[in-house]
């Protein structure tokens, strides 16, 4: 074993062959069952792709730079699970493009944040984060109660998605403008975030 060794390794030609051959291998090792495994990833019971405006506030929450920040995945260790609730599943991201999953948090996770605040402490949060959270070093979006959204970007974005494999319906994309008519970019953040984490599995 030693003198075979020992050739292969003043073999410089049969070494690098070899090394190949192992970094191949434990490539296919690690990517084969990913493959299969990404065809088996279904929705959770109740996941479905975003309505319009939860979209379109999803678009707006990635354009801010709000992933910087604030990752949505919990973890499975039992601090994450006590403070935040069930640990992220795959299951639930599966009609995020790009997922929103990560491990940057100046702020909190928000995989579970739908529900635990009103609309309107979420209106004011995002507007002033220190008239809720004194201590917060978040930067304000004020701006956002202002822009009003596109109906028609809305739903070209829609029928991207429905392209890519999203089961949206025609009918749901040509309602589209009609469902954020008059609604400001504000709306339909605080629509995104009322929505992380309501078809979450219950309990740790």
């Amino acid at each position: 074993m030693g003198i075979a060794h020992e050739k292969i390794e003043k073999n410089i030609g049969l070494l690098a062959v070899l090394v190949a051959v192992a970094v191949s291998l434990g490539g296919l090792a690690e990517i084969v069952p990913l493959m299969f495994q990404a065809e088996a990833i279904k929705p959770l019971p109740g996941i479905k792709p975003y309505p319009a405006l939860e979209l379109a506030g999803r678009d707006v929450y990635i354009r801010e730079g709000c992933y910087n920040c604030h990752s949505q995945m919990v973890r499975t260790l039992r601090f994450e699970t006590e403070r935040y609730g069930h640990y992220s599943l795959a299951g639930e991201s599966v009609y995020d493009r790009p997922f929103q999953w990560g491990s940057k948090r100046t702020g909190p996770d928000l995989a579970r944040v739908g529900g635990r605040y009103s609309d309107d402490w979420h209106r004011v949060h995002l507007i002033d984060p220190r008239a809720v959270v004194p201590e917060s070093n978040m930067p304000g979006f004020p701006w956002l109660q202002d822009n009003r959204l596109d109906g028609r970007q809305i739903a070209a974005h829609m029928t991207a998605l429905q392209r890519l494999g999203d089961p949206y319906t025609d009918e749901e994309i040509a309602q589209a403008p009609a469902e954020v008519a008059g609604k400001t970019e504000l709306d339909a953040v605080v629509a995104y975030l009322q929505g992380l984490g309501k078809h979450a599995p219950r309990g740790n």
